[in-house]
């Protein structure tokens, strides 16, 4: 049977800790986590261990760390291809759990979870915190040849975004997508030729994900014209974007492209 890529609050008070490894990845986060986080959780951070940032107009905000980098990360925390991984934000999901969960899918690694509703969530339930920073036993080098979760690069973004048999997805709030605000990025808008998903529909009024029939039968109709490998997901910069993907995947849909570039990167080239 498939692990669900989402898990209860609930089911994680259920685990033996010795049987999954815990990740705080709560963006620009590392004070609270320092103060208090979940027990045994360990920190990632989304700029240095998660991505590999240099010029924005390539690449965009966040693009993907080298594969040595990524493998030095998992090998740091005791990661082998056989951990039970359970990652959790401060945000649902969006912040930079569903991208630490995308990077695990996306080398082969079969048993990963994020924790539904996030910090809060399990906080709610009953879930210990403290501000105790767990050792971690160094494992083996992981490795990694390949990303084998699909990816698209700006040319094919552009090509994709004026046909009618493909479809680019822009799940930044619609306020974002219209340029009516722009928070982060130097220029406000959006790609032409991209729909608006917010990757907020993802979730309930309590900011847990919907149920996986509602999603499932959200994006099915929402991309029904439209093969799995002609569609592309993007965002600001590759990390909310993923939230989509988890979601499409805890719907039991196939995960479409990933844009990692997304707006940031998109912006300073056109």
């Amino acid at each position: 049977m498939k692990l669900s890529s989402i898990i209860q609050p609930q089911e994680l008070l259920l685990l033996s800790k010795n049987d999954f490894i815990l990740f705080d990845v709560s963006a620009g986060s590392k004070a609270r986590y320092d103060a208090q986080h979940l027990d045994g959780a360990f920190y990632l951070d989304l700029n240095t261990d998660l991505a590999d940032i240099k010029d924005f107009a390539v690449g965009g905000r966040h693009p993907l760390p080298t594969f040595e980098h990524f493998a030095e990360v998992l090998a740091k925390h005791g990661i082998t291809k056989d951990s039970h991984i359970i990652v959790y934000d401060d945000k649902n999901g969006s912040n930079a759990a569903a991208r630490f969960w995308w990077m695990l899918k996306s080398i082969g690694h079969q048993k990963v979870q994020v924790l539904n509703g996030g910090y809060n969530a399990a906080i709610e339930v009953g879930y210990v915190v403290n501000s105790e920073v767990p050792y971690a036993k160094a494992s083996e080098p992981y490795q990694i040849a390949e990303w084998k979760l699909p990816l698209a690069e700006m040319d094919e973004v552009e090509i994709a975004a004026k046909s009618d048999n493909h479809v680019v997805i822009d799940v930044r709030d619609a306020n974002r997508y219209a340029g009516l605000t722009e928070p982060i990025d130097l220029i406000a808008g959006h790609i032409p030729g991209a729909i608006n998903i917010p990757f907020t529909e993802n979730l309930d009024a309590n900011g847990a994900f919907l149920a996986p029939e509602i999603l499932e039968e959200k994006y099915s109709n929402a991309l029904s014209d439209y093969k799995n490998e002609n569609v592309i997901v993007h965002c600001g910069s590759g990390v909310t974007a993923c939230h989509t993907l988890l979601a499409m995947d805890y719907a039991g849909l196939e995960i479409p492209k990933l844009y990692v570039g997304s707006w940031s990167e998109w912006s300073r080239n056109h």
